[in-house]
C-alpha cells in the first residue's frame, strides 16, 4: 500500500510524463481490460507452457550431467570448466543462435529457456555431489548401495538441498530467458504483451504485465520453493539457519 501511495504521489507530482508513467488507476484499468478481453489469460497460459516445458528439459538434462561430471575427473576438468565458462554467458545471447537454428517459432524459445536454465542446475548438482563426505560414501557402499543405487539411495538425498537452491536459480533464469525470448517472439505471451504496450506506447498495459510478470515469480517461490526448503531444513535439522 505504502508503494502505492508513493507511486500515486509521483504521478501528481508529474515528475515524469503522464505517457511515460502512468497512474495506478491507468494500470488497474489496463488489468481490468486484459483480462476482460482475454489477452492476459491467454498471454499468461503460454507463457506457463513455455516455462514448464523448458524447465522440465533443464531439469531432466542438468541433473543426469551434473552426475556425470561430479562422477569422474576428466569431465569435471573439460566439461565441468566449459559449463562454468557459458553459465556467465546471459542467456539472450543464445537467442539468434536459436533463431539461425529454428526459426523464430516455438522451439528457440524453448532452447533459450533450456540454455538459460540447464547450466545452473548441472553446476548445482556436480558442486553438491563433490562435497559430499567421503565418509558418507563408505557408509553407504557398506550397507550395500553400489552403481546408481548408490546416487538414488544416498548421495542425491544427501545433495537434495543445495541442488534445490540449485533449482530455484535455474527457474529464476528460465523465468527471465522466456521473457526475453517472448520479446522478439511474434506469438503470445507475456512478454509480447510487454512489446505491444511498447509499440503502442501503451505504459499502462507494460506496467500491468510486468506485475503480473513479477506476481508469477513470487508465486512460485511462496508455493513451491519455499515449502520445499522448509520441509528439507526440518529434515536436516536445519531450522535455526533459516530463523
Amino acid at each position: 500500500m505504502a508503494l502505492v501511495i508513493l507511486w500515486a504521489t509521483a504521478y501528481k507530482l508529474k515528475l515524469w510524463s503522464p505517457l511515460l508513467f502512468p497512474s495506478p488507476s491507468e494500470v488497474w484499468k489496463s488489468f481490468v481490460n486484459g483480462f476482460s478481453d482475454g489477452s492476459f489469460q491467454v498471454g499468461l497460459l503460454a507463457s506457463l507452457r513455455r516455462i514448464v516445458v523448458g524447465y522440465a528439459l533443464s531439469i531432466l538434462i542438468g541433473l543426469p550431467l551434473g552426475v556425470f561430471i561430479a562422477r569422474f575427473a576428466l569431465a569435471r576438468q573439460t566439461l565441468g570448466q566449459m559449463i562454468l565458462g557459458l553459465q556467465a554467458m546471459p542467456s539472450i545471447c543464445w537467442l539468434p543462435l536459436a533463431i539461425l537454428w529454428f526459426g523464430l517459432d516455438e522451439k528457440a524459445i524453448l532452447f533459450v529457456v533450456v540454455m538459460g536454465s540447464l547450466f545452473a542446475i548441472t553446476t548445482a548438482t556436480a558442486g553438491a555431489l563433490t562435497t559430499i563426505p567421503p565418509s558418507l560414501i563408505s557408509a553407504g557402499e557398506t550397507l550395500g548401495a553400489t552403481g546408481p543405487a548408490l546416487y538414488l539411495r544416498v548421495l542425491l538425498p544427501a545433495a537434495l538441498p543445495p541442488i534445490l537452491t540449485g533449482l530455484k536459480i535455474g527457474w529464476s533464469f528460465a523465468w527471465r530467458s522466456l521473457m526475453a525470448g517472448e520479446l522478439l517472439y511474434s506469438g503470445v505471451g507475456l512478454g509480447r504483451i510487454l512489446q505491444n504496450g511498447r509499440d503502442l506506447g501503451d505504459m499502462a498495459q507494460v506496467i500491468a504485465a510486468m506485475l503480473i510478470i513479477i506476481a508469477m515469480g513470487l508465486m512460485m517461490e511462496n508455493v513451491f520453493f519455499r515449502p520445499m526448503e522448509a520441509r528439507l531444513h526440518r529434515k536436516w535439522g536445519l531450522q535455526a539457519a533459516t530463523a
